[in-house]
């Protein structure tokens, strides 16, 4: 029994819970669309399935571990059929040769080769035949195909040797491929525990940020009282003791206290941020050198961290419009893989050197070995899992694959001013009176009616008011005018306060003091007009600073060829202000919200690839009909809803960051896609014996279970290199 309200507190999941396998939601990274209760295999590929949530620490993988028990077992058996094999081709003793060729070595090799090929591969067979059932072929088809062949007709030409003989008019022994269907049994469950290691890699981002949140908080007792608590006790609302050093527990609000916070696993930003009292924290960032107490106020699954781990999760398991290609590839890839091995052991039948069919076996079974549909299925899913997971820990969210593929294309940036070039924290700058009304009592009128709007303006005329110790008066029959201001009844007087608009709506004559406005805007300031009983009382101004490094952002931009357009709903000399002390050639302002979305859609029209960047409730359509919306995570909940990327710094910065993030991850795409392409088209028909007339190479079928493997394993290799950029 803890907090001020002596409340019991019951285990919510405050931290990342770490389900047992029966009760995960499993799925397939290839085919996200493959969902099922516990660990298992995609239908589809074949591919062994991952959990869909994270866990903090890197538990133990099943798959993995019977995997790579299968893997020594057939080490194990197979390695003495190939020492013994191989000293056949390459040592000149009679007694070996005389044991080798014996019948009774036959048997040895079943023996041998039997568990190898039933037991190891057992998984391999599993999933050919839910290949078929599903009628869709793939990996692991060709590989039960060309190990079944190889094996089923080794048995046969064991226990009916008579009957081959006669049939292939051979002399009196027929070769056996127990050998080769064991090594590559070994080989292929070699290359899926490589695979698996590897993949085990590509969420080391997603844990690091799970790792931030502690496993206990402190909380304070209403009688002064501290006690330390699991996490998932701290309930919403508790008073909590957050020392130096200390991580933040969940997120909440500075009560007593102050100190500097590292939020740079969060936002990206390198410099820690002073919090105050009123100032919010983010559970999961690092405490510096003071001490403070905190109200909690998002916990569990609610919190930043929680939501960050959750949405890089799903985009990750999200499809880049490229994935289409290779599904498309790999839909006709097995059949006709099939058909190839199929043509390679007829031609090699009719044509080959003797033993021919010993030699149509073994370069069919080549063909169907070698062939790795993986690869291309692989090429574009694991580098969008390790470039998102890079992106979080620099503070760049990607909602999706779509948008960070999209993002190197875009040639267009369209800017919201407030909040997104600018702080969004505008501050109470001038006070100007008309007809010797007294200062304070324009900045009271104007107070007092903002106190009941909820434009981003009003905060800072109420504040500013506060700071000078001004006391608000109440309002009475209070309304607001779309893009035009407000207006209602203080001390008995009808009091108007909005731009030049509202003033001409009301037939008040500003023409006196309207150079005085400008001269305001043209500093970057707005302007706005105080009205008594419709006769002009006097202007007041605020300004938003423009944010650090925005200059450098948009000018880095701009270098690399993309169109900066800044659309706002500020007035025009205002936003001219702003745009001249950042190199913007284009504006659009006094733009209404619906008209946003619209000028999303012309420019598109024009075939221009448009990206959006904003951060208020106002940007949420043109984020959405945007090609890529990006929304700045200190902005509104709706905005980062609405966009496909998100800053968590909020800092422009970050759409470099970001851009350089979908090039070098769409690089790597091309790089996996070019492997897995090139690949196939050389080894098929290397492994077939296109080369045999001309150099006398052939391909063994066990070598090309090797490379089979590897291929899956470079395209894994080289995604994991996403992971070492610097954006």
């Amino acid at each position: 029994m803890h907090n001020q309200n002596n409340k019991c507190h019951h285990n919510n999941t405050s931290k990342i819970v770490n389900n047992t396998a029966s009760d995960t939601i499993y799925t397939c990274p290839m085919h996200p669309e493959i969902r099922q209760l516990g660990p298992g295999f995609c239908k589809i590929c074949g591919m062994t399935l991952e959990p869909e949530k994270v866990s903090s620490v890197l538990e133990a993988d099943h798959e993995l571990i019977d995997m790579n028990r299968r893997f020594w077992i057939a080490v194990f058996l197979s390695l003495p059929l190939l020492i013994m094999n191989m000293s056949y081709h390459f040592l000149d003793e009679k007694w070996l040769h005389k044991l080798i060729m014996h019948p009774f070595f036959n048997w040895v090799q079943f023996v041998l080769s039997t568990p190898v090929v039933l037991w190891c591969g057992l998984p391999f067979f599993k999933r050919a035949w839910s290949s078929i059932q599903y009628r869709s072929l793939n990996m692991f088809t060709l590989i039960a195909l060309g190990v079944g062949v190889a094996y089923g007709y080794s048995v046969v030409a064991m226990l009916m040797s008579h009957v081959l003989i006669e049939w292939l008019n051979k002399g009196k022994t027929i070769e056996v491929y127990f050998e080769p269907a064991a090594v590559i049994t070994t080989l292929v469950l070699l290359g899926q525990v490589l695979e698996l290691k590897a993949r085990s890699r590509t969420n080391k981002a997603i844990r690091q940020l799970i790792a931030l949140v502690p496993d206990i908080a402190t909380v304070i007792h209403s009688n002064g009282m501290e006690q330390k608590i699991p996490l998932s006790e701290v309930q919403v609302g508790d008073i909590l003791r957050v020392r130096p050093g200390e991580k933040v527990p969940v997120d909440g609000i500075v009560l007593t206290g102050e100190s500097s916070v590292d939020q740079s696993i969060i936002t990206g930003e390198s410099v820690p941020l002073e919090k105050n009292v009123g100032d919010t924290v983010i559970g999961g960032t690092i405490n510096g050198t003071g001490s403070f107490t905190m109200q909690s106020e998002r916990i569990g699954m609610d919190t930043m961290l929680s939501q960050i781990v959750e949405m890089v999760a799903k985009a990750q398991r999200t499809r880049a419009p490229i994935q289409r290609l290779a599904d498309v590839v790999s839909a006709y890839f097995v059949p006709a893989v099939i058909v190839i091995a199929m043509i390679t052991a007829i031609i090699w039948y009719i044509l080959g050197p003797q033993p021919k069919a010993g030699y149509a076996l073994l370069t069919s079974v080549a063909v169907l070995i070698i062939a790795c549909p993986c690869a291309l299925g692989l090429a574009t899913p694991i580098s969008i899992m390790v470039g998102t997971g890079r992106g979080a820990k620099d503070g760049i969210l990607i909602k999706n694959a779509e948008a960070l593929e999209l993002f190197e294309n875009i040639d267009t940036l369209i800017v919201d001013k407030t909040g997104t070039l600018t702080e969004g924290k505008p501050r109470l700058m001038e006070i100007i009176s008309v007809n010797g009304l007294d200062e304070s009592k324009i900045l009271m009128f104007s107070a007092s009616l903002e106190h009941s709007s909820e434009h981003p303006l009003a905060e800072a005329i109420v504040k500013g008011a506060q700071e000078k110790g001004i006391v608000l008066k109440e309002c009475k029959n209070f309304s607001s005018i779309t893009g035009k201001g407000i207006k209602g009844i203080i001390e008995e007087k009808n009091i108007a306060f909005g731009n030049a608009a509202m003033m001409t709506s009301l037939d008040i004559d500003i023409s006196s003091i309207q150079s005085k406005a400008d001269a305001f805007r043209q500093q970057g300031h707005t302007a706005m007009f105080l009205s008594i009983d419709k006769r002009l009382a006097g202007i007041v101004t605020v300004a938003d600073n423009i944010k650090p490094g925005t200059k450098e952002a948009i000018n880095s931009l701009q270098r690399e060829g993309i169109k900066i357009i800044m659309l706002t709903g500020d007035n025009k000399v205002t936003a001219q202000a702003v745009a001249k002390t950042l190199n913007i050639d284009e504006i659009k302002a006094e733009v209404l919200p619906d008209l946003k979305h619209s000028f999303v859609i012309e420019l598109q029209e024009k075939g221009f690839k448009v990206a959006m960047a904003g951060d208020g409730i106002n940007d949420a359509p043109a984020l959405t009909q945007a090609n890529v919306g990006i929304a700045m995570g200190t902005g509104a909940d709706v905005a980062i809803e609405s966009a496909g990327i998100t800053l968590m710094s909020g800092d422009l910065k970050g759409i470099l960051k970001a851009r350089k993030l979908s090039s070098a991850t769409m690089t790597n795409i091309r790089q996996n896609l070019f492997l897995a392409f090139v690949y196939n088209v050389l080894a098929i028909p290397i492994a077939a014996g296109v080369l045999y007339p001309f150099l006398g190479l052939f391909l063994n079928p066990m070598i090309a279970s090797g490379a089979m493997a590897l291929s899956s394993v470079s395209v894994i290799l080289n995604s994991l290199r996403l992971s070492k950029i610097k954006l």
